[in-house]
């Protein structure tokens, strides 16, 4: 899961798709980070944290990171918050299969369209309402497909 500055949106999803991994008892290895070192060991924004707390899960653990290419090899998906992380994410692959393991979040509730999951950082807090639901949705979605993967084999 990444943004920008691994504060506010990527931590929501790293957060929930442990949430849902728990749910559909899958046994994966959940993390998130940022494009840019801005929050670098910053715990997510105080926002994430209540949005997170309210919905019933706790990322207080989480420290903010720097997204590095060896992300590309410990992970099977990589899950880009907007067009702009996409593209540095991108300019970052080495082969074909890295660039294979992107794609923006929300191509998994809206296929194809690359709708980004709105920065919230300089909203209100209704921001983070909207965002986490968006995540819940896409993170539901990614969870209910490994689920399914597990089970067929």
């Amino acid at each position: 899961m990444v943004c920008l500055g691994n504060i506010c949106r990527s931590p929501l999803a790293e957060g929930i798709m442990k949430a849902k991994s728990k749910k559909y008892n899958i046994d994966i290895s959940v993390d998130s980070a940022g494009t840019a070192a801005y929050h670098v060991d910053e715990m997510p924004d105080p926002r994430s944290i209540e949005v997170a707390r309210k919905n019933g899960i706790d990322i207080t653990d989480q420290r903010a990171r720097k997204f590095k290419t060896e992300d590309f090899h410990h992970f099977d998906r990589i899950y880009a918050m907007d067009e702009s992380n996409y593209y540095d994410l991108a300019a970052q692959t080495q082969t074909d299969h890295e660039k294979e393991k992107l794609d923006m979040i929300l191509n998994v509730t809206h296929p194809g369209q690359n709708k980004p999951v709105p920065d919230p950082y300089y909203g209100g807090k209704d921001g983070f309402d909207n965002v986490f639901a968006m995540l819940d949705n896409a993170c539901e979605k990614i969870a209910q497909e490994i689920a399914d993967l597990h089970q067929a084999k």
